[in-house]
């Protein structure tokens, strides 16, 4: 008798099924970004000045800057804020069509820096 309740047992063993493995996970990339922008984030005031040339609206609010470049059909926002070191630095670009409708960030940082 006890023979055949280890072979039942052995046999219902073998038919069982393995745990199911957990199925590694893949870090996700970072969306990638717009290449326009990504060149922008980071630059002083002086580069900015430098890339685009002087502001058509420049406002100071707190110890933040928004700078402001219009070309014939988009306006660029640039906010910059003050770095660990105090040095303001670009942290945000926003861009619209000069009707202030949705605008690609990158056709208009393209056409700001080579206006035609």
């Amino acid at each position: 008798m006890r023979r055949l309740l280890v072979i039942s047992i052995l046999f219902l063993a073998g038919c069982a099924t393995r745990p199911e493995q957990p199925v590694p996970e893949v870090p996700q990339q970072p969306a990638p970004g717009q290449p326009g922008v990504t060149r922008l984030v980071g630059l002083s005031t002086s580069e900015l000045v430098g890339h685009f040339g002087a502001p058509a609206l420049q406002v100071r609010e707190g110890t933040s800057l928004k700078l402001q470049f219009r070309g014939r059909n988009c306006v660029l926002d640039a906010y910059l804020y003050p770095n660990p070191s105090g040095v303001l630095r670009v942290t945000h670009v926003d861009t619209r069509a000069t009707s202030g409708a949705d605008t690609d960030q990158a056709s208009c940082i393209s056409a700001l820096e080579y206006p035609s």
